[in-house]
């Protein structure tokens, strides 16, 4: 199995247990397919030529395989690694369609509902002793809101997202067991037609995608698949409620939706004011179609006569209004259907949102309008009889707009700190502003703010380009809605300084309405450092008497983002989630003494090392009192198609989190009366590790050559899947770790299969953890802590999935150094391998996920072969010159098939 440093031996066969048959089934017909199409599409010998590859794969004979892909012309390396993709892209679909035929055998059970799901949620608070109306208030208190991102990982074009749709709609349909073979054969055929015009379609974008390229890939998400499934969850509420209690509870949909997309400042010259704008009218535009369609069925549905049932006078009114402020759509209305008063009012409420669409003085307000309008419909259907009648779509339509109001998701804004000191020494005419202490500069800020007084300064070009967005914030909150824009997000914040100059800017930029200014500003801290510093900076400003003032307008509200990915690769994982933690328990203590009502915003990746890893794992793990009821986390490349990209997986998903949240607000756990003396033993886990690991890193002069010349660090930097540069200050970087962005940090590792960033200096700390205090103390540790569990357990799903007998072969390509470097990484994974194993009793990595186990398995004999042609190529490549030809193009393939086959990018 991949994970074993060293020699591999022949892989294990990969086993299905009896309610995964079907997936086993699925898999071999859908591989049966591809060949297929690989048969038709190139010919027999390249078909034979992908079958000895995928047969020394699993016979994990590297040297036959290394000898049989050396040197092939770019084009057929291309070829081959597409070949491989597209197995991938079956598989996952294979996968991701037995999780969904797996939901549906649980709700088809009466008596056993799947673990994690809403209905076992309920199950579990009611039998707790949680009573209706806690139930109520806590389903009034739950906000879920995942913020969609587009970083540079996500490397699939749009057009293929559509045919996977298409493929896995088909794939759903054959659950049907009533289908005959003839349906059958039919939807293979059709599978096998997007499988082949997708392996004609070029993967690869022509041109690095503009701001707006990377919103219409988010929006494929919100509108294709999240924008349909939030009124069936919201359903999906109540029937688990009702099932557990036997009694009606009133909601309110739980789940809220935001992105970055259009927001993004921190290190994309791209991103300002105007993409705010253009993000915010592109979503309202998509969301109002969506509102004006569902209207236009409506119409169609409720066919009600006035003639035949009661209908209430409000409805009345509002077609009699409606009907003055839109003649000419009145006048399209055939005469047959005046007396079906629903009928009429719905084409009308269409044709309103048409004239919200143009900004035309006739529409809507606001969204809240539009909830009134249909609020006047539920209550004339609910006093006539309309129960059945039409009043199941109408409520689905207040249902997304209540969650999506007229913006579909708020963009948050985000822009580093160094930035807003810069352009206040240009503005306070302060030449030395970046230098002098954090204490002088709040002082200073705070006269600004309590004196009200204008720059000093002429803004030069980055001073206008930050005042605009601040402009643009009260625009599109006047245009859009109040919740059309969210949190200002102050990347690197040290101090409370740095809050406070978001603050000064945004007066500047005339955001001040009635003496406050209506902006939550969120200081994101990412460092292990200043993890440590925030609790000590947020009591500054909860102290402050400006600040404090400022709050209570807010409603004594705060969020702060804490970041995953900066820490993790400034400290390593272990130290990381350690700090991620102590900070989270330090910050509630600080708000809870203050009076203050505390959202934690998560940045996480969508690998281990960026914060990934299972959600209800790390929510259960969270400290004491971090979670109430809210959860905001970010949603990153391929985290977003492997957890929205189908309809029933996106359910799974939000039921999991929603789950997990609710239990944790309404059931918090009580913490072990151990946890005093194993914080004492995770403080010495966390500094050995990070001294491990920053001793590799970061003192180690040699290992970022050793990085640049045993990853394809080079390739990543030059792919065109981002609108924002690899790194801070240039694509390039000058050579510097710390300068280059934890995303490619992370990707470069996952391609050569080192995964370093997930486990380095953990197996270290492991070993002295046990000297000192016993192995049998840390065995109590793991079992009795949440927390210790939940690393131990991503750390394991790492290793899992590393595999240092290629690793190895990616580390001769950096010559001396990998001779030097690799028996040192060999040894650290070897330790934190043994020490994962001892902690979880388990004989072989990820015997107690046995799915997980069973997925790398199917996968490695496809990832292997990818792996090596990238490393025969990057020889070629480097060789001569890094230049942009065939064999590039060929590079590029093989980034984006190894991504596919281990499921992660960045």
């Amino acid at each position: 199995m991949s994970g074993k440093g060293g020699s591999r031996g022949g892989r294990r066969d990969v086993e299905f247990a009896p309610k995964d048959v079907q997936l086993r089934d699925d898999v071999r017909t859908l591989g049966a397919l591809v060949g297929d199409v690989l048969r038709e599409q190139c010919g027999d010998a390249f078909f034979q030529l992908v079958e000895r590859a995928r047969h020394a794969a699993i016979a994990s004979a590297d040297d036959d395989l290394h000898a049989l892909l050396k040197d092939l012309p770019p084009r057929e390396a291309e070829t081959l690694v597409r070949a491989f993709a597209t197995y991938f892209e079956v598989v996952n679909l294979a996968e991701r369609i037995h999780r969904i035929r797996r939901r549906r055998d649980y709700l088809r059970s009466a008596s056993d509902p799947q673990e994690g799901s809403l209905q076992d949620t309920a199950r579990r608070l009611a039998a707790a002793g949680v009573t209706p109306p806690e139930i109520a208030a806590l389903l009034q208190r739950l906000r879920i809101e995942p913020v969609f991102t587009a970083h540079p990982t996500e490397a699939t074009r749009r057009t293929l997202l559509e045919k996977e749709q298409v493929i896995g709609r088909l794939l759903v349909e054959r659950l049907d067991p009533s289908r005959t073979p003839d349906e059958e054969r039919a939807a293979l055929a059709r599978i096998r037609e997007e499988v082949t015009a997708a392996w004609q379609t070029d993967p690869q974008p022509s041109a690095r995608p503009s701001v707006m390229d990377e919103l219409e890939n988010v929006l494929f998400y919100l509108t294709d698949i999240v924008y349909r499934i939030v009124a069936p969850f919201s359903e999906e509420v109540e029937a688990a409620v009702h099932k557990a209690y036997d009694v009606e509870v009133p909601t309110r949909p739980v789940l809220r939706f935001g992105s970055w997309v259009g927001g993004d400042m921190d290190g994309n010259p791209n991103v300002g004011a105007e993409t705010l704008r253009a993000a915010l009218a592109r979503q309202r535009d998509l969301v109002l179609d969506r509102y004006r369609g569902e209207a236009a069925e409506l119409a169609r549905r409720l066919s009600q006569s006035g003639s035949r049932t009661g209908v209430s006078d409000a409805v009345r009114e509002r077609v009699a209004t409606y009907g003055v402020q839109f003649p000419t759509a009145l006048a399209a209305i055939p005469p047959r259907y005046h007396d079906m008063p629903y009928r009429v009012l719905f084409r009308l409420i269409a044709a309103r949102l048409e004239a919200t669409r143009r900004d035309a003085p006739e529409g809507y307000a606001g969204a809240a309008e539009l909830e009134r309008d249909l609020g006047v419909v539920l209550a004339s259907l609910h006093a006539h009889r309309g129960e059945h009648a039409g009043l199941f779509g109408v409520r689905r339509l207040l249902r997304r707009v209540e969650t999506f109001g007229f913006h579909l998701a708020t963009i948050d804004l985000r822009q580093h700190a160094q930035v807003h000191r810069a352009v206040l020494a240009t503005l306070l005419r302060d030449p030395e502003w970046g230098t002098r202490a954090p204490a002088d500069r709040l002082a200073r800020l705070r006269l600004v703010l309590e004196r009200r007084e204008e720059p000093s300064g002429s803004p030069d070009a980055e001073a206008a380009r930050t005042l605009d967005v601040f402009k643009a914030i009260a625009d599109c909150r006047a245009r859009f809605g109040p919740d059309a824009v969210g949190p200002y997000i102050i990347s690197m914040a040290q101090g409370a300084d740095d809050v406070f100059a978001v603050l000064v800017l945004a007066r500047w930029g005339g955001l001040a309405r009635s003496g406050h200014i209506p902006l939550d500003v969120a200081p994101l801290f990412e460092t292990v450092a200043d993890l440590e510093r925030a609790p000590i900076v947020m009591h500054a400003l909860f102290e402050d008497p400006y600040y404090r003032v400022h709050l209570a307008a807010r409603g004594m509200h705060q969020m702060v983002m804490i970041g995953y990915s900066d820490s993790n690769k400034d400290a390593g994982i272990g130290a990381a989630r350690w700090a991620l933690h102590r900070g989270q328990a330090a910050l509630v203590e600080t708000t809870d003494r203050s009076g203050i009502d505390l959202t934690f915003f998560h940045g996480r990746g969508g690998t281990v090392s960026r914060g990934g890893g299972k959600i209800t794992s790390a929510i259960r793990s969270a400290p004491a009192r971090s979670i109430r009821g809210r959860f905001r986390m970010t949603e990153q490349g391929e985290a977003i198609n492997a957890k929205y990209g189908l309809r029933g997986i996106a359910m799974r998903t939000l039921e999991q989190t929603v789950s997990a949240v609710a239990l944790a607000t309404a059931l918090p756990r009580t913490p072990d009366a151990r946890e005093t003396g194993w914080t004492s033993v995770m403080d010495d886990i966390a500094r050995d590790s990070r001294a491990a690991y920053r001793a590799l890193v970061y003192d180690d002069p040699q290992f970022v050559e050793y990085f640049r010349r045993a990853t394809p660090i080079d390739v990543i930097q030059r792919m065109e899947i981002g609108s924002r540069p690899a790194s801070r200050q240039s694509a390039d970087a000058g050579g510097e770790i710390e300068q280059l962005r934890a995303i490619p940090w992370v990707f470069a590792w996952t391609q050569s299969r080192h995964l370093l960033p997930g486990w380095y200096g953990l197996g270290t700390a492991l070993d002295r953890a046990a000297e000192r205090h016993g192995a049998a103390a840390l065995g109590e540790m793991i079992r009795g802590w949440p927390f210790l569990r939940a690393l131990v357990d991503d750390v394991e799903m790492v290793l899992g999935t590393a595999d240092l007998a290629i690793a190895a072969r990616y580390a001769r390509l950096a010559g001396e150094l990998g001779r030097h470097y690799l028996p040192r990484i060999r040894a650290e994974f070897d330790r934190t391998v043994a020490n994962v194993l001892a902690l979880k009793q388990e004989q072989a990595l990820l015997d107690s996920d046995p799915a997980l186990q069973r997925s790398i398995l199917l996968r490695n004999p496809y990832v292997d072969p990818m792996s090596l042609l990238q490393i025969d190529l990057l020889e070629r490549w480097r060789a001569t010159g890094r230049p942009d030809d065939d064999v590039f193009r060929a590079l590029l393939a093989t980034v984006r098939g190894i991504a596919q086959g281990l499921q992660s990018t960045g």
